[in-house]
């Protein structure tokens, strides 16, 4: 038989592969951060027909003689640059702008996958549209540990930050220089109990004198007296002063303390005309629930609470591999690590080689319809031509049957 017939045959089973692949491209035209493919073909074994032949004193070497028995497919490659961005607005929806992959749990296996379109299950897990669960790292009180085992990132349905008692507290704003000796200024800052309950303080500002009539330039200040309790511990605001007369400022005030609460003081001004002194504490809470969330750049869901706190929930792991190209398709937009791929390395997102999130948006398909549509065409042909090969392999074996009528 004609070896023609084989080879034919050979480009014929080859160019069918690369349509199958160009048309599995163009299929996934819209498909969520879809990787197009390209079919690598190479020769097969060649028949030697004559050997090599070494150089002599008297005659040259000689080339050896082959014939070529066809084509076959060498592989199937997977483009992984990105794809463009599109906005969707929605916040659970994940881009990755870099190499990086989310990293899934689907019944006990362990997938990858470049789709970030997410949404929250019944029991407030980050899934994807097939169900498989998006993996990272859990927060406690607010601290995530990276690095750990990865668990399934879970928004908590209730879950309640708890109260904060105050330790600080900051007075600042202007006491009027112009105020009369003697005269007072009570102004209240409000903070929080062990268990969260609200409270108020007061501190009453009493004018103590000025440099014209020799007496202490400045304030005292001191918790406002309660009937019944004891006269509570002031401290003085010295006025500052230098070689220009009177600054504005007060010298510095430390280790003033109300119920054991840290009074900073240092930010006050005495300046004339204004009478603008505020107390605010720096830190305390009410316990709150969970009202909202956010899921930042690096990866973190942050969850908003109806006191006004948000706290870390916990971050999304990203895995990047030696070798992209070695993963496996597993459907739905997966991939799962192989022998050739190399393990899984993880880290978060922002770290070099695994890219940053970007929220309200999707990664789009890389697929290049104008390259895509060319390889139809050299496919097509590619495919006509081998055909003509086994028409024409056909008729030289007709007429070789043919010479005996």
């Amino acid at each position: 038989m004609l070896r023609s017939l084989y080879s034919g045959i050979s480009g014929l089973r080859s160019h069918q592969t690369m349509l199958d692949v160009t048309g599995n491209n163009i299929a996934n035209v819209n498909t969520t951060a879809f990787k197009a493919s390209a079919a690598q073909f190479q020769d097969t074994l060649s028949q030697l027909t004559k050997a090599a032949g070494g150089a002599t004193p008297t005659a040259g070497g000689t080339n050896p003689a082959q014939v070529g028995l066809g084509v076959q497919v060498a592989g199937i490659s997977t483009n992984f640059a990105q794809g463009s961005s599109q906005a969707t607005g929605k916040s659970t929806d994940l881009m990755i702008n870099g190499d990086g992959f989310f990293v899934t749990a689907l019944g006990g296996e362990t997938l990858y996958t470049r789709a970030g379109s997410f949404e929250f299950d019944s029991s407030g897990r980050l899934v994807t549209p097939d169900g498989a669960i998006v993996q990272g790292w859990g927060a406690v009180n607010g601290v995530v540990a990276d690095g750990g085992a990865t668990g399934n990132i879970t928004l908590p349905g209730g879950a309640i930050v708890p109260a904060e008692k105050s330790t600080a507290a900051t007075f600042s704003g202007n006491l009027p220089s112009e105020t009369a000796v003697g005269e007072k200024l009570v102004r209240t800052v409000d903070v929080y109990d062990e268990l969260g309950n609200p409270r108020t303080i007061s501190l009453t500002f009493t004018r103590t004198g000025d440099t014209g009539t020799g007496g202490i330039d400045g304030w005292t200040v001191g918790q406002t007296p309660v009937a019944g309790e004891p006269v509570p511990v002031t401290v003085q605001l010295t006025a500052e002063t230098d070689a220009n007369g009177p600054t504005g400022n007060f010298g510095d005030i430390s280790g003033f303390e109300v119920d054991k609460i840290k009074m900073n003081l240092n930010d006050l001004k005495g300046f004339s005309g204004l009478a603008t002194i505020a107390g605010k504490a720096t830190d305390g809470n009410e316990a709150g629930t969970l009202n909202s969330y956010t899921l930042g750049a690096d990866g973190t869901l942050v969850g908003l609470f109806s006191n006004g706190e948000q706290q870390a929930i916990g971050r999304i792991a990203l895995a990047t591999f030696v070798n992209p190209g070695g993963l496996e398709k597993a459907g739905s937009s997966a991939y799962r690590a192989t022998f050739n791929s190399g393990g899984a390395e993880l880290g978060t997102p922002g770290e070099a080689g695994l890219g940053s999130l970007t929220s309200g948006a999707l990664e789009m398909s890389n697929v290049d319809l104008s390259q895509e549509f060319t390889n139809l065409i050299v496919a097509q042909r590619g495919f006509q031509a081998n055909a003509r090969i086994i028409t024409t392999s056909d008729e030289v074996l007709q007429e070789l049957t043919n010479l005996k009528r």
